[in-house]
């Protein structure tokens, strides 16, 4: 088994669009953009791997995420980058894939209507954090370290951008998340609950864990 850390590619597209729906589901049936879009699986991936090749370097683009191979296919990804360049881009990547997609104002107001859910408890670190976000690998991939390199390549590459502390999120209750983070060296920072997210995820809320690099 060959393993390789690389920076992902336009090629990657609809692996890192998996890897952020399975990163935002956790131990959950649903995560955001199936909420948000209310559409089936592939037309969420599709909107998701188009996010992954916008203009806008978002925290969906194929230039924030480093993948790990395995025997030459993608395996496992995560996203890496300043948190203070992620809403604008956020927003701006959603409202250029929509517009392309041919959705209305009515629409593009819709999906952010139903993503509002998650207003409530979402937490992310300051605005001097590097991020750290959309973490999964493939389940046959799972239980083989690829977490941990991709981490340890992200710290290193936030190290390099000049940061001095690094954010992860995840949902209560994912315990996997919690247990591998904790395994590359993060510690509890805060925790938001909120009963309307919790209505509409079965989570109750968003834990931050953090460290110094």
């Amino acid at each position: 088994m060959v393993e390789i850390i690389r920076s992902g590619r336009a090629d990657d597209a609809l692996f890192i669009a998996r890897t952020i729906l399975m990163a935002q589901r956790g131990p959950r049936p649903s995560g955001w953009f199936d909420i948000a879009l209310a559409q089936d699986e592939p037309k969420v991936l599709d909107f998701i791997a188009r996010l992954a090749v916008a203009k806008p370097r978002s925290w969906y683009h194929v230039s924030q995420f480093l993948i790990a191979e395995v025997d030459g296919k993608p395996a496992a990804a995560l996203c890496a980058m300043p948190s203070r360049e992620t809403r604008d881009t956020m927003l701006a990547a959603l409202e250029e894939v929509a517009s392309a997609a041919g959705f209305s104002d009515a629409d593009l107001a819709g999906i952010f209507s139903r993503g509002n859910y998650a207003r409530g408890c979402w937490i992310q670190g300051g605005e001097a954090d590097w991020l750290i976000e959309h973490v999964a690998a493939l389940p046959n991939a799972r239980g083989r370290g690829l977490i941990q390199a991709l981490i340890a390549h992200a710290l290193a590459a936030g190290k390099a951008a000049g940061f001095s502390s690094a954010s992860i999120s995840f949902l209560i209750g994912n315990d996997p998340a919690e247990r591998c983070y904790a395994k590359a060296g993060f510690t509890f920072a805060e925790e938001k609950r909120d009963g309307a997210f919790e209505a509409v995820t079965g989570a109750p809320g968003f834990r931050r864990f953090a460290r110094a690099i």
